[in-house]
């Protein structure tokens, strides 16, 4: 039974994964990485720690669900996305949550670790 749940999982976030990476690359990707820390935290704890709608609403309205959170700042701003992009980034986010501390999703490649050939 788990292992269905994970494989269903794994096929409703790979379907998203391309629209989701879109969204990343037009709104996120200037604070947050996928695995490592930038100004933001990294997809991989965000979706350790939060849920679908909490994901969600910290993009739409991220002031007050920090408030809600308990965190003492925040600069993220709020977004206003269609609900396609919504789910669709909400779910790129959850496809980088660790199962059995392997991440799902491999990603996204450090632009200046890109090498001569690979440019």
């Amino acid at each position: 039974m788990k292992k269905s749940i994970f494989i269903s999982f794994l096929i409703l976030t790979t379907l998203g994964a391309t629209e989701g990476k879109k969204v990343f690359e037009t709104y996120c990707w200037g604070c947050h990485h996928q695995t490592a820390v930038a100004f933001g935290p990294p997809f991989e704890e965000i979706a350790s720690k939060r849920t679908v709608s909490e994901i969600k609403a910290m993009i739409i309205d991220p002031k007050n669900v920090s408030k809600i959170f308990g965190y003492s700042r925040n600069a993220m701003p709020s977004f206003k996305l269609s609900d396609e992009n919504l789910t669709a980034i909400t779910n790129y986010i959850l496809s980088f949550k660790k199962e059995d501390n392997k991440t799902i999703q491999q990603p996204y490649p450090n632009i200046a670790q890109l090498t001569k050939e690979d440019k």
